[in-house]
Formats: C-alpha cells, structure tokens, sequence
C-alpha cells in the first residue's frame, strides 16, 4: 500500500477542529534538534509499505488501532513512543515521502489518545514521544491542515504539564530518566515552556542519581537499557543545543559515562553482551547509536556497581559478571550470571550466556523464559544443581550473593582478574573464586574456578558442580582422544583448543537467543565433578592455533 493510500485511511481529520478547538493562538517549536543518528532504512521502508515491524512482530498500518494495540509490550511501547520516526526518515527519499505516513499515524494517534489522560499517558511513554516529535517534527508538521498541528502541538503541550506531575511516578531506573528528559526537551523547544526548565533539570538530576551508578552503567545492569540510556540522553544533548543553552555538567556527565558503560558490554561484533536477560541486538544497530550520539568515551574497563569487567588484547575481549544481581526494584526479571564470561576474537562470539529477549518481543515459553535466568544458563560454575542467587516462582530474585570482591592487575605478560562471591556460602558452606588471566598478545585466556571453604557449616559427603562454557553460534566443538579438551572451529576467528583439569568433560547441546530474539541450537563446554567439604579447583585455558 503507497503513503497516500494509508494517510486516507489514517487521517480523517475533519473530526481534529471539533475535538481539538483552541481558543489560543496554536504553539510553535522554538527549533528542531537534529538527530545524528541513522535510522533502520530497512525498517523504514516497511512502514512506507504500510507495515509497523518489531522483532518478529508485524502490525499493518492500514487497519492500525490504538485501541486494540494498547499500551503494554515491546511494539506497543515503540509504536506509542514514536522513536520509529528515526527509521522512517532514513527511508524518506524525499521529506513529504515519510510526512504522509508519519502524520497519519500521529492523526490517529491523536484522536485516540489525544483528548484526556489515558494508559498512552504513561510517564515515560510521553517522555519518548516528547523526545521524538521534537527531533522529528518536520516529518510530523509539514501539513498545511492548520488543525493537525494545533492538535500535535498543543497536545505536547499538555503532555509535558502532564510529566510536571507524573515523570516521578514512573518505575525508577530507564523509565524516569526518559520522563524527565522528555520533558527537559520540551522545556526547552517548546514555546512558552522554559518557566518549568529548573523543575525538569532538577527532576532528570534525581532520576539519574537514583539509577545511575557512579560508573555510569544503571543499576539494573541491563546492556539492552545501557543503549536506550545512551541514545535518550544523546537526543536530550540535541534538543540543548538546537536551543543554544549550554548543556548542565550534570546531563554530560551522566551521557558520558553512559557511554563508558555501555563500551564496556560491547563484543568483537559490535553487538552487547547476553546479560541480564537480554541479547546481542543488531550489532550494527549499536554502532551507528554510538557513532552518531555525539559523545566519544573509551570502553569502562574496571566497573564498580555496573559490575562488567573488561579484558582486550589484540582483536580478544573478555567480559566478567563482577557483582551481585540487580535489585528486583531496578530490574524485575534479573538474572543469576556472577562470576559469568563471555568471550570473542574478532567479530566471532567465542563463549556466550544463553541471553534472554531483552526489549524485543518474544514467545517463549515460561519455562524456557525461567531457565534463561539462572546460573546453569550463564559461562559459569554451578554447584548442586542450584542458584548463586535463588530465582523464585514470581520470577523475582531471592537470596544470594551479597557480596563480590574483585582484584585486578595489569602486568607484562597478561592481564589478571580475581573475583570471589558468597552465593554459595549459606547453603554449603563454599565461596566461588574465578581467575582468569588474558595474555597480552590475546592467543590465550587461562581461568581457575575454586570452591573455598569459610566459615563452620559444612557440606556432608560432596556436592556436585558444573563448569559451563556455553560457546557462540556456528561453533563447533569436538573433544580430544583423552577427554580433556576439545577443538573449537567457527567460520569467522582461527580454531581455538581448549583444555581443563579437575572435572570430566562433556560436550552437550545448548541454545543462544540471537539478536532478533530468535532461539539458536548451539554447544557447550561442561566440566562436572564432586566438591568435598574442603573445596576444589577447575583450571582450564583457551589458546588461539595461531
């Protein structure tokens, strides 16, 4: 279906005058920021065709209605949002091109949300929204229909005096910040708006400070989050300078640390590390974010609450889950991944977590959803049977780990990372204590997983424990004559071997949720044997063939 055809069925706007009467003179934008940020041209062109595209779910705008689509999930977040406007202008060969399809869907948008507070009211969905009409209002207001952009613009209005009241109401954490920055954004491009810009920079300022760790990484240690983290504050960074006001110390502060943090997850490919939930997204996608966000940080290193610990040489990075889980309140289906790693060469994903759907839609099975978040399905030791850190029936978090010690050092010949946590420590009376040390020439990454004793309590007998190197797509693995290693072959990095002592190793199927939050068939690595009341180590080591 072309854009004419689907801004006829949209548009409908003689009923705008009679639902949006305003007795003032229409609002104005005081200028457009410009979003250096390339849209998904793919994407783009599907909703010139006429179809609203996340993941795996299609939406057809022709028969779009609100009210059947709602207000809770992935695409309805999106759609409500509007930050599909990006992609729809990277498509547009010609601005007019995408304004049809843009102001048709903002029409509707408007006569089925526009006239009184509603579920689309949600605090941080009118944040995005604030943020991307104003980023993209010449795809929204190009009409001369004088009765649309009253409507548009007025109704922004009064979403940002609706943010006045409720941007704190939003669930902490990426729903707030986007509230407030949403409204500094209109405070500052809005005509008549800067009487409440102090109210807004106050209100971001504690947002940030409430979900942002001092490292810049937020506290619900989500990668998936860290990027719309990035890329909100980047937009609000726009909307400053389009006004010519300097940008507070506070908001490029927190921008570049985000940054930091973020750089901190990314893999050889350019995608985020399987954390907390989330997948690798469109590695692609996250380059051009960071390229085009205006800010430039080097990649966080050694984390403090964030918790992802880095180690590179030479084209191999390593990545550590240093610290306690998330709080339920930050993050409601956090996972129980201390002490995991992840590892790449190159652009080939080497070792993974199993990774979760993050912020795209999915339908997986409860069940499968679940066993994404515990301890077996992370790069990581697991003892009998069980959670570092318990995940309940509601799918919350129990108790755990606590405490996370971490010593790092950088020598010559290899850089060296210890970290210890206490997730075990209730139950059977033993510390996990992971070592790893990346040579410096990057062909080569040795670890050491032990089981200390502390404390009285301890175990009767033994204990069974597994070490998971669960590997990435396209990875094969086949184990040595004497059971002790295997050969790792992938299309995209050199073969690499392995080998371990202290368990029996087994080669046995895993799964990996891809970028698009699609379920891969994979392998993984698995050292199992018996811990004794007074502990036990696993060494192990990767090595590059050449």
């Amino acid at each position: 279906m072309n854009e004419p055809a689907i801004a006829g069925r949209f548009g409908r706007r003689p009923l705008l005058p009679r639902l949006f009467r305003q007795k003032r003179a229409p609002l104005r934008l005081l200028a457009v920021p410009r979003d250096h940020v390339q849209g998904d041209r793919a994407r783009g062109e599907q909703l010139l065709a006429g179809t609203f595209a996340r993941g795996r779910s299609l939406l057809p705008l022709a028969d779009l209605d609100f009210a059947v689509v709602g207000t809770s999930g992935p695409l309805a977040g999106e759609l409500h949002g509007f930050s599909w406007l990006r992609d729809l202008a990277a498509a547009s060969s010609s601005r007019d091109r995408g304004a049809k399809v843009a102001e048709a869907v903002a029409a509707r948008w408007l006569l089925a949300h526009g006239t009184k507070p509603d579920a689309a009211w949600r605090a941080d969905l009118w944040g995005e929204r604030l943020l991307f009409w104003i980023a993209y209002a010449p795809y929204l207001l190009s009409t001369h229909d004088s009765a649309y952009r009253a409507a548009l613009l007025n109704t922004a209005a009064r979403g940002a005096r609706h943010l006045l009241s409720t941007a704190d109401q939003a669930l902490p954490g990426l729903p707030r910040i986007t509230a407030w920055a949403g409204l500094n954004a209109a405070s500052l491009l809005l005509e008549g708006g800067s009487t409440g810009i102090a109210r807004a920079e106050s209100g971001l300022a504690r947002a940030l400070a409430s979900a942002q760790s001092a490292d810049g990484g937020l506290l619900s240690r989500s990668p998936s989050e860290q990027l719309l983290l990035v890329d909100r504050l980047a937009l609000l960074r726009t909307a400053y300078l389009a006004a010519k006001q300097q940008v507070p110390d506070v908001l490029e502060n927190a921008a570049t640390a985000a940054l930091s943090a973020l750089g901190g997850v990314v893999m050889g490919d350019g995608g985020l590390g399987s954390w907390q939930w989330g997948n690798s997204g469109n590695p692609a996608r996250v380059t051009v974010l960071v390229d085009g966000c205006g800010l430039r940080a080097r990649a966080l290193r050694q984390a403090g609450s964030w918790g992802y610990h880095r180690l590179s040489a030479l084209g191999t990075t390593a990545v550590i889950d240093a610290a306690a889980p998330p709080p339920s309140k930050m993050a409601p289906l956090g996972c129980a991944s201390t002490l995991a790693l992840e590892m790449s060469d190159g652009p080939q994903r080497l070792l993974v977590n199993c990774g979760g759907p993050g912020m795209s839609p999915a339908d997986f099975p409860a069940e499968l959803g679940g066993a994404l978040r515990t301890t077996a399905a992370h790069s990581t030791l697991t003892l009998g049977d069980t959670n570092s850190t318990a995940v309940l029936a509601d799918g919350s978090l129990g108790k755990g780990v606590t405490d996370v010690t971490v010593a790092r050092s950088d020598g010559d010949d290899f850089s060296r990372l210890e970290a210890e946590h206490d997730g075990y420590l209730r139950r059977f009376g033993l510390l996990h204590n992971r070592g790893l040390a990346l040579g410096n020439d990057g062909k080569e990454l040795r670890g050491l997983d032990r089981l200390v004793p502390r404390g009285r309590k301890r175990i009767r007998g033994t204990a069974p424990f597994s070490v998971r190197f669960h590997l990435g797509p396209n990875v094969e693995a086949t184990r040595t004559a004497d059971g002790q290693g295997a050969i790792l072959r992938s299309p995209a990095a050199p073969p690499w071997s392995f080998r371990c002592r202290g368990g029996q190793l087994e080669v046995e199927e895993s799964l990996w949720v891809d970028g698009g939050a699609r379920l891969r068939s994979t392998l993984q690595l698995s050292v199992t044997g018996e811990v004794p009341p007074e502990g036990t180590e696993v060494g192990w080591q990767f090595r590059r063939s050449s």
